[in-house]
């Protein structure tokens, strides 16, 4: 088993610095929900299919190498509320060894 040490930043303000496995095919809002760091039914309310923009995040971290962000992603953005120029879905971004030393922080619930 493959970790990546990552810290996730709640709707709260709260830090939480967790082992997201890299094993298990995770994107960061399945690792989200795994660690139950929102209330269960407000993230990923679409499945991870880019199509809901409950999963936004903003991405702290300037040294980490993220995917590039797709089309679908980017269309929902541009449609969804307290978006920032940091900001992704955390559906969108699998959890990899790339990943090590990210930080990010959940958008406030819309």
């Amino acid at each position: 088993m493959s970790d990546v040490n990552i810290t996730i930043i709640d709707r709260d303000g709260v830090s939480h610095d967790i082992a997201a496995p890299t094993d298990m095919a995770m994107s960061l809002m399945e690792v989200i929900r795994a660690y139950e760091l929102v209330p269960e039914g407000t993230i990923g309310i679409c499945g991870g299919l880019a199509m809901c923009a409950s999963c936004q995040c903003y991405v702290v971290s300037e040294n980490v190498a993220l995917p590039e962000m797709q089309v679908d992603e980017e269309a929902m953005l541009d449609e969804a509320y307290n978006v920032k120029p940091n900001s992704r879905l955390s559906c969108q971004i699998p959890a990899t060894d790339d990943l090590e030393g990210l930080v990010i922080e959940l958008a406030p619930e819309s």
